[in-house]
């Protein structure tokens, strides 16, 4: 066991990335906050997609500074598609590019107490009491967690997990968890449900790092809920981004790859390469293998790229749908987008995705419904894609 960081050592943040700048902030936040913990240390970060830099950049920013070996840690939740394919897929190509540099992928930051500890810190503070003096129970209030939902089970399991522990751990009367993303019971439609339990404060509490489109958009929906329902007190717990407890579980991961604890029964990484051998591996962030717009070896440059990305495949899907889909984002982030998701069996639950249709559900989304179920949305909304979700009416 040691404490040590090895000589030429820097720390690689690894994100997924976003459109909204505010994220894209708030995630140099956590960077900022690291580099205080490993001040002797460089650390760096960058995104999948969306944002700037990517990771390759912050790669390259790291080996300028002479750093030979690299720790690198995915700002991931949970270990979905992004944290077990995409990283290390970036992570791989780069290195066996670079050829000198070696390259340890430690795990995402899960259920660890301290990633619990600020969970709970931020649901105490939107209900203004002080974590560090609790009350002994909240039997009178609801607990809602927003997960991001992912078409990975064992990702949405874990959201799950963590609201039945820190539902015993704060003694909330009822907790349940609903998905902003791809899986069920998406936001609105959980809230429209869990309501009917009788509880006259319920508290709403994304489970996210940073902003984004989707924290945006849940707040929209409890603000939407709230107005319908003047009888009922929503609170809207903030987001975890820089709590101290974060910056604590991040450093936690790289000092797991520093000790060479052990990373679980098979690492991320080792999981990845296991996969990929196999042919098992689908890779959906392509547009993250950085492609130098200097260097025509490999391919098309980044200049070469317009990237309207309207999706030329209109989403038409044979039923006379006039619109397109494009929901109001071209998908321009500035490397060669391939942008698509994992396939999820359940896309037509009728608590999940779909009810989302008509609320700017991501096309690559769209793509997956089968013509029937937009068929049914489409006569629900009456054919006018711009209404609101009928689950959210």
């Amino acid at each position: 066991m040691t404490n040590k960081l090895a000589a030429n050592a820097g720390i690689m943040i690894c994100g997924h990335g976003s459109r909204d700048k505010d994220a894209e902030r708030e995630f140099g936040l956590v960077a900022k906050g690291l580099k205080e913990r490993f001040p002797d240390v460089p650390v760096e970060y960058g995104f999948l997609e969306f944002s700037a830099p990517n990771i390759h950049m912050g790669l390259n920013r790291l080996i300028k500074q002479g750093v030979e070996h690299i720790y690198a840690v995915p700002g991931m939740l949970f270990a979905a598609t992004h944290a077990k394919n995409d990283i290390p897929s970036v992570l791989t190509t780069f290195a066996e590019k670079q050829g000198n540099v070696e390259m340890t992928y430690g795990r995402e930051l899960g259920l660890q107490d301290d990633m619990i500890d600020a969970f709970q810190a931020r649901i105490y503070e939107s209900l203004g009491l002080d974590a560090e003096n609790p009350p002994e129970n909240l039997y009178d209030t609801m607990l809602v967690v927003v997960g991001r939902g992912t078409s990975d089970t064992g990702a949405n399991a874990e959201a799950a997990k963590l609201t039945r522990i820190v539902n015993e751990n704060m003694g909330f009367g009822w907790a349940d968890t609903v998905y902003s993303g791809v899986t069920y019971p998406s936001v609105g439609v959980g809230l429209e449900k869990l309501m009917k339990l009788g509880f006259k404060r319920i508290v709403v509490a994304p489970y996210f790092l940073f902003t984004g489109r989707l924290i945006k958009r849940i707040q929209g929906y409890v603000d939407k809920v709230a107005a319908e329902n003047p009888g009922i007190e929503f609170v809207q717990t903030p987001y975890l981004n820089d709590h101290p407890k974060v910056i604590d579980a991040f450093e936690n991961r790289v000092m797991e790859i520093v000790n060479g604890d052990e990373l679980g029964e098979e690492s991320l990484m080792a999981s990845f390469k296991r996969r990929l051998a196999a042919g098992e591996v689908d890779v959906h962030h392509h547009h993250a293998e950085f492609v130098d717009p200097e260097d025509d070896t490999q391919g098309a440059s980044q200049a070469d790229h317009s990237h309207d990305h309207s999706h030329s495949h209109d989403h038409s899907h044979s039923h006379d749908h006039s619109h397109s889909h494009s929901h109001g984002h071209s998908h321009s982030h500035g490397d060669g987008h391939q942008h698509s998701h994992g396939v999820y069996q359940h896309i037509s639950h009728p608590l999940g995705p779909r009810t989302m249709i008509g609320e700017g559900v991501c096309c690559c989304f769209m793509s997956q419904f089968p013509d029937e179920l937009l068929e049914e949305e489409k006569a629900r909304i009456e054919g006018d894609c711009s209404k609101a979700a009928f689950a959210h009416k």
